[in-house]
């Protein structure tokens, strides 16, 4: 077996030199004054609604699109503020209901509806003048076209004509969205983002709300008799709306207890995993190793049963491999900080989310947090839970990460989609398998947001009649479910973090890499219950790889549009490159709830490959979304398909087929990395982001290259470190020594 190698090097920061052309019509498609007329009679009626209300100053007009619109084709004529493009009042994002167009939502002054209806005017003018009343993309996009016209006979310049036209080939329609949802129990709202102040807004509509219940700028807990006053007079201020009080996931317990006593030793210098759970029954016999913090309001009645399900969470991070042999992994134990926040039959939600934002500031030694506890209620098609999105902050915004379990349904039912928190993208989500990688009955399927892989990994939490054994408040007990899934990637994390001394973001690549085999294509239906794989048992063997594989990780931070290193000295044989290779990708981006199903502000593009005759990078997987010198059109939905377009993790590889040779070596025989950087707004959300990437290179025929390739990347500049686990534990334990001076 091979080490891991990790490599050191500079990575080169470069902006994006290339600059957007004139506006171009799709291949195929045409815009006559009858399509722009249409949207004119759109607006119209959108100025007479926006007009007769008096709560906004402005107006929030949807658009609703024809599909779905990358960043590049959202609108740029229609409904400007000046100069001003749209994108920067865009407040919320969703899919229709067959979730193949984008419906965006924007904000915008008044005057900004009359100046489009003013500006569509004369566009249908001067196709009508210029064009004949129609336009195809060949003649709207010959630039020579456009030389022949005098603009300034007309009210608008020739970019705003084009601007407008590309939009009306884009455009559907506008509307106003209205909120319909059950208002039987109290709720968490969020409205748009209007600029006014939240207290200051409902003030207005008559409902007075208190500091206690705002969340935060534009999310309140609001109780039923509120919120039908809300539904009654401002439907349009509601852009997503989830229960507060939310019924527990189940999980499947047999009554099979054993009370032998079991021994233990005490803790020493292991790594603390943080709990988010139910309570913790301190009797138990691994009591010393969990520092337990009950934060259940006293005038919440607790019941026995309350203790069951986090003392089992905690018995499998603490002791796991004892319990379970067939599971050891070779991770030891890991001392526990354990935060009771709820009872065994539900959560409040609101007070949750508070909860969980102040234990995490307040326990900042703590890296890798566990979280078991999951809604009922299936998550939202259109935005994250409130749960969920708390979850991405706190991670965008400290050095730690979550494993969350995917969530279970009740035996009875039928398929059923994850439940909250387990929609939180930058988590680690889990679901369960039984020891034949088989996807238990009770799991719980994403997509989330009709995109997302979640859950991101499968493991053994039992399932389809097998049973995982655990510590419970009477003994030992019988369980399976995704809850008991989870702190076994807890455990690894923990590890690969606190033990190993890895990023979170080369962690989690490493993790969910260790899940992908060669020639893994799953679809869809494996996406959304196993994830990206079932993670394996050992951690040897995510740490370790056959003999006739280099993996390799680097990690850096993204500056500019481009961070690229063409110096990664893949070994040469015979005048060939003897491998096929793979990489993933992760990176914690900053996330904007309130954007709806456009909900990463910052997507983070992988190429990886050789560099041919002329200095371009091939990357493995045919990527050229980023390509600007040669011709390619690839539509957003497909760029999201392929290339998991605004994921935050990414897979890409070569398959080994009876066909696989060695690769052609071009003059430059390096190969490179370049790692591009796009934002959703306009917020610089992506500056100073940072990534992990672990790449493997497989020998095709079976040759161990490794110290060719050390010493080629030596001479290289890059500075290689063996992730030996033996090495690596003794410096974690004499960093970990006190030390007395005498």
């Amino acid at each position: 077996m091979n080490d891991i190698l990790s490599l050191k090097g500079s990575f080169v920061q470069k902006s994006n030199d290339s600059r957007p052309g004139s506006p171009k019509l799709p291949a195929g498609s045409s815009v006559s004054i009858f399509d722009i007329d249409s949207l004119i009679s759109y607006l119209l009626e959108m100025d007479r609604f926006w007009d007769a209300q008096n709560i906004l100053n402005g107006g929030l007009i949807s658009v609703y699109y024809t599909r779905i619109i990358a960043k590049s084709n959202r609108i740029k004529g229609f409904l400007a503020v000046g100069s001003q493009l749209p994108n920067s009042t865009i407040v919320g994002a969703k899919f229709s209901d067959d979730k193949t167009k984008h419906i965006i939502t924007h904000y915008i002054p008044l005057s900004a509806i009359k100046e489009s209806i003013l500006a569509a005017r004369e566009a249908i003018r001067i196709l009508k003048n210029e064009f004949s009343g129609s336009v195809n993309d060949e003649i709207f996009n010959d630039p020579k076209i456009f030389r022949k016209i005098d603009f300034e006979k007309y009210t608008i310049t020739k970019t705003k004509f084009q601007r407008l036209i590309v939009d009306t080939a884009y455009i559907e329609k506008f509307d106003v969205e209205r909120a319909d949802f059950d208002t039987d129990k109290s709720s968490i709202v969020t409205l748009y983002e209007t600029g006014i102040d939240t207290k200051e807004l409902l003030k207005k509509i008559g409902i007075p709300i208190f500091n206690e219940r705002i969340l935060n700028r534009t999310t309140i807990l609001l109780d039923e008799q509120y919120l039908q006053v809300l539904l009654q007079r401002a439907p349009f201020l509601v852009a997503m709306a989830v229960e507060n009080i939310t019924e527990l996931a189940p999980s499947d317990f047999i009554e099979t207890f054993s009370s032998e006593a079991t021994l233990i030793s005490s803790p020493k210098s292991e790594p603390t995993i943080g709990v988010i759970d139910t309570l913790f029954d301190e009797r138990v016999y691994f009591h010393e190793w969990v520092e337990f913090h009950n934060m259940i309001d006293e005038n919440i009645p607790i019941e026995p049963s309350d203790y069951r399900h986090g003392t089992s969470v905690s018995s499998i991070i603490v002791d796991g491999h004892s319990l379970n042999p067939e599971l050891d992994d070779g991770c030891g134990r890991f001392k526990v900080r354990h935060f009771g926040v709820a009872t065994n039959r539900a959560f409040n939600s609101f007070s949750i989310i508070r909860t969980i934002n102040d234990i995490v500031k307040s326990n900042r030694d703590i890296r890798v947090w566990n979280l078991s506890l999951g809604s009922n209620e299936e998550v939202r098609e259109n935005f994250i839970s409130a749960e969920g999105a708390i979850l991405d902050r706190i991670q965008f915004e400290n050095d730690v990460i979550f494993v969350i379990a995917g969530t279970n349904k009740k035996a009875l039912d039928k398929e059923k989609r994850i439940g909250a928190p387990a929609d939180s993208i930058n988590s680690v989500v889990v679901n369960s398998v039984d020891h034949q990688k088989n996807s238990a009955s009770f799991s719980r399927k994403g997509i989330v947001l009709s995109f997302f892989t979640k859950p991101d990994v499968s493991y053994y939490g039992g399932g389809n009649g097998e049973f995982l054994n655990v510590c419970e408040p009477l003994g030992q007990a019988r369980v399976c479910g995704t809850s008991y899934a989870a702190p076994w990637i807890a455990r690894k994390l923990s590890y690969l973090i606190d033990i190993i001394g890895l990023s979170k973001e080369v962690a989690k690549a490493l993790l969910i890499d260790s899940s992908i085999g060669w020639n893994s294509k799953p679809d869809f239906n494996q996406l959304a219950t196993l994830g990206h794989g079932v993670v394996p048992i050992k951690i040897l063997d995510i740490l370790q790889s056959p003999s006739d594989e280099i993996r390799f990780i680097v990690e850096g931070v993204s500056e500019k549009y481009d961070t690229y290193n063409y110096s990664f000295p893949v070994p040469v044989h015979k005048n060939k490159h003897p491998f096929v290779s793979k990489a993933t990708l992760c990176y914690f981006p900053k996330c904007a709830r309130n954007q709806g199903v456009d909900y990463t502000n910052t997507e983070l593009d992988i190429y990886f490959g050789r560099l041919d005759n002329s200095g371009k990078l091939k990357s493995i997987n045919k990527n050229k979304q980023s390509v600007t010198d040669e011709e390619h059109y690839l539509k957003e939905v497909s760029a999201r398909k392929m290339f998991r377009k605004w994921d935050n993790v990414k897979h890409i590889s070569e398959p080994i087929t009876a066909r696989t040779q060695a690769k052609k070596v071009y003059d430059n025989p390096l190969w490179g990395m370049s790692i591009k950087t796009k934002e959703r707004l306009d917020t610089n959300d992506g500056v100073g982001i940072r990534f992990g990437v672990v790449v493997t290179l497989k020998e095709i025929n079976g040759i161990n290259r490794i110290d060719d390739f050390i010493q080629q990347c030596n001479l290289k500049g890059w500075l290689v470190n063996r992730v030996n686990i033996e090495n690596r534990i003794d410096i974690y334990q004499t960093a970990d020594e006190e030390i007395t001076f005498e």
